[in-house]
C-alpha cells in the first residue's frame, strides 16, 4: 500500500497510519447523517457506501485514472459510436460503468451543488445527472449478461442509477465539509503551508541543478570542451540563485 492510500486521523492520539479507505468511508457516513440521507432509510444501501468509498479512494491513484481514460468519452454520441456494432458485453459494461463513475464524482465532488433552498441542479449538472443515471442502468444491464444472475456489483449499479441524485447530494456535502480545505485553514496556516511547499520546490530545483552541474563538470574535466565550461558557469549562477553561499571557480 503506497502513501496515497494511507492517512493519519489527527483526532486519534495514537497517530497510527490507516488505509485511506477508512477516511473516505467515515466522510460518506457523516455526510449521510448530516444531509438526512442516512443509510438504509429507503432500503438497504450500505453496499453503495462501500462502493463510493472505494471509488473516491481510487481517484487518488494515477494508475486508475490513466487506465480509465481509454473508456471515457465526453459526449453521448462518442460513447454510442464506440459501442456501435460491438458484440463485447464486457467492453460495453466497462465503458458505461467508467463513464457513470466519472460523472458521479464530477458532479458530486467537482461541480457546484444546488444553491441553498434550490431543489434542482443547474442545467449543466442536471444533464450530467441524466447521463449518469442512464449509464449506470446500461452498466447494470450488461453486468447481468456477464454474470448470468444478480451479483453484488449489479445491485449496487442499479441502486446508483435509481438514486443518482441522492448520492450526488451526499458527495456534494462531503466535498464541502471534508474536501474543502480552504474553509478549514486560517490565513496563518495557509502562509506556512505555502512556505513549506515553496521550500520543497526550491530544494527540488536545487537538487536537479546540482546533479546537472556535477554531470557537466565531470564531462568538462574529461574533455576540456570550452562550451561545457560556459555551461558550468551558467549552472553555477543558477545554483547561487537558490543557494547564495555556493562557490565555483573553474580550474584552468
Amino acid at each position: 500500500m503506497n502513501e496515497r492510500q494511507l492517512y493519519v486521523d489527527i483526532k486519534d492520539s495514537s497517530r497510527n497510519l490507516r488505509p485511506s479507505y477508512y477516511f473516505m468511508m467515515n466522510c460518506i457516513l457523516y455526510s449521510r447523517i448530516e444531509t438526512g440521507l442516512e443509510s438504509n432509510a429507503g432500503g438497504y444501501d450500505e453496499d453503495v457506501n462501500v462502493y463510493l468509498a472505494h471509488l473516491l479512494q481510487s481517484f487518488a491513484d494515477p494508475a486508475y485514472v490513466e487506465n480509465a481514460k481509454r473508456y471515457l468519452s465526453k459526449y453521448d454520441a462518442e460513447v454510442f459510436q464506440r459501442l456501435q456494432g460491438s458484440p463485447d458485453a464486457r467492453l460495453k459494461y466497462l465503458i458505461y460503468k467508467t463513464n457513470a463513475d466519472f460523472l458521479l464524482v464530477s458532479v458530486g465532488v467537482f461541480e457546484q451543488p444546488p444553491a441553498q433552498g434550490q431543489k434542482k441542479f443547474p442545467p449543466a449538472e442536471d444533464a450530467s445527472i441524466g447521463r449518469g443515471k442512464a449509464y449506470y442502468q446500461f452498466a447494470y444491464s450488461y453486468s447481468q449478461q456477464l454474470q448470468k444472475k444478480g451479483t453484488a456489483i449489479s445491485e449496487v449499479l442499479e441502486k446508483l442509477s435509481v438514486g443518482f441524485e441522492k448520492y450526488v447530494k451526499i458527495l456534494s456535502h462531503l466535498r464541502g465539509e471534508f474536501f474543502d480545505l480552504a474553509d478549514h485553514f486560517s490565513k496563518g496556516e495557509f502562509y506556512h503551508l505555502e512556505r513549506s511547499v515553496d521550500e520543497e520546490a526550491r530544494r527540488s530545483q536545487l537538487r536537479e541543478r546540482q546533479d546537472r552541474f556535477l554531470e557537466t563538470y565531470a564531462e568538462w574535466r574529461r574533455t576540456g570542451r570550452e562550451e561545457l565550461k560556459a555551461a558550468l558557469e551558467e549552472l553555477a549562477e543558477d545554483i547561487r540563485q537558490l543557494k547564495p553561499d555556493f562557490k565555483f571557480t573553474p580550474q584552468p
